[in-house]
């Protein structure tokens, strides 16, 4: 089966995945537009072996300013291709045009930034000797054959964030996507292809559940990373920890946006929906609780709900689309009875709609007791949750009353306190008085069931390398 936030896979029964195919299926509309079958057995072991030989020839003998430059050219083909890639994920997962654009503008950016810096972030680091003579540097070098477990929210930049550093340190990469992303996650491939990438630098594949115990558990396969669903990441980090693989975890996320104070509180609440509303509400880092002081609550609440209540999801063709339809009509399901199971457990529905089809409406529930399992729920779609925080302190606690850690928005026109709480937030990224403001020299990742290890910056490029010391007398 698939999970509901992210596509990513929980392993299923031999049988049941055997059946399993990658389609193209328009959200927008309910047509299968094509499907493709899964690799073979035989396949998957070729390109295991490829992946490995690459890693032990290609990876070896080549520097990094060459594969730093391989990666500029993937870049450059990202810009190329900007339509056509950006169409194909309209149409596999109903991400609005406009947002898809800018997607794989900014994976681009992503594979540029690492071809500019990963030289630097791979020189030698010197240790300074506490006693005896000689010296000592840490040395990084790559681990080998990595497999990436991609999901369909955003299926270029996730890649992107993974495979950029990772090929330039020297590592290979067996790519398996999303069951619903199958032609981008080959244009992808492609990509890689033309850039001037070996066969076995960069590998897709359509993988089937069953195989990807197989693949983690492989000897020549040194890592795994996924981004995906808690229980995807719980099922693959068991896997790699039977057979003593690095895993770095990527997963849901219920992030809170605290407002304290403001000075100008219609762009707060604009801030607000464009944090909740990025990517149609799918995505991990999406602000999806708002936790509001006492005294600002009833005008936050009021003007946050008006301001959602003209965005109306549509063709995510159209260029004007803010909202599209939910990436399949399961999501759109499965969100559907989170929001009736919220209600019938005490949550007031304030603003929303009937769902029609995977088109679903934005949605604004208020008063979520703490024993509402809503409140502990990542919901993945354009819903709201509002609480009212009576201080700083009852923000705090409401804002860290959640399984979840990966990232947090915090608003506030004092900057003492906006530290204050940053400290407080159980969370692996703060960000104050900002949203959208992911880049791709900041360190993306969570704690607690969040998720481990970090994609991005000078971090990410850190997570699979072989740290060796060489020391000399």
């Amino acid at each position: 089966m698939f999970t509901a936030e992210t596509g990513s896979p929980v392993l299923a029964s031999n049988k049941e995945s055997r059946r399993m195919s990658y389609a193209v299926t328009n959200p927008a509309t309910g047509e299968t537009v094509r499907t493709y079958d899964a690799i073979s057995d035989a396949d998957l072991e070729a390109a295991i072996a490829a992946a490995d030989e690459t890693h032990r020839s290609w990876s070896k003998s080549t520097a990094v300013d060459e594969r730093a430059a391989l990666i500029r050219r993937v870049a450059e083909l990202h810009r190329e291709r900007r339509q056509e890639l950006a169409e194909l994920i309209v149409r596999e997962m109903g991400k609005p045009i406009a947002q898809a654009l800018s997607e794989v503008d900014f994976a681009a950016d992503i594979y540029e930034y690492y071809a500019d810096h990963s030289p630097d972030f791979l020189k030698d680091e010197p240790i300074e000797l506490l006693a005896g003579q000689g010296s000592a540097v840490i040395r990084r070098a790559s681990l080998g054959v990595l497999l990436g477990i991609m999901p369909w929210n955003f299926p270029y930049y996730q890649v992107a964030r993974f495979a950029g550093p990772n090929l330039i340190v020297g590592n290979t990469i067996l790519l398996k996507h999303a069951g619903q992303c199958p032609e981008s996650a080959a244009a992808m491939e492609q990509m890689f292809r033309d850039a001037g990438f070996p066969p076995g630098a960069y590998v897709n594949l359509y993988a089937a559940h069953h195989q990807i115990e197989r693949i983690i558990a492989d000897p020549r396969v040194q890592g795994v990373s996924l981004t995906g669903s808690e229980r995807a990441g719980a099922e693959v980090a068991a896997i790699a920890g039977r057979h003593l693989k690095k895993v770095v975890l990527e997963l849901g996320g219920s992030d809170p946006f605290i407002l304290l104070s403001t000075n100008d509180l219609e762009a707060t609440v604009q801030n607000a929906v464009d944090a909740r509303l990025d990517n149609s509400g799918q995505s991990c880092n999406a602000a999806k609780r708002f936790i509001v002081a006492d005294e600002l609550y009833e005008p936050f609440l009021e003007k946050f709900t008006a301001k959602l209540a003209e965005i109306e999801a549509t063709d995510p063709t159209s260029e004007d689309a803010a909202l599209g339809p939910l990436s399949s009509l399961k999501a759109a399901e499965i969100l559907d009875d989170q929001v009736k199971r919220a209600v019938d457990h005490g949550a007031k529905l304030v603003h929303g709609g009937t769902r029609n089809g995977a088109f679903f409406p934005t949605t604004v529930l208020t008063d979520l007791t703490a024993d509402n399992p809503a409140s502990k729920e990542e919901f993945f779609g354009p819903v709201a949750q509002v609480y009212r925080a009576r201080d700083e302190a009852d923000a705090v606690r409401i804002a860290n009353d959640i399984p979840y850690g990966l990232g947090s928005y915090v608003y506030t026109t004092d900057n003492d306190q906006a530290m204050r709480v940053a400290d407080a937030i159980e969370a692996g990224m703060v960000f104050v008085n900002v949203v959208l403001a992911d880049g791709a020299e900041l360190p993306f990742g969570g704690i607690k069931r969040s998720g481990s290890g970090r994609e991005l910056g000078r971090f990410g490029a850190d997570e699979f390398t072989n740290k060796k010391l060489i020391r000399i007398g």
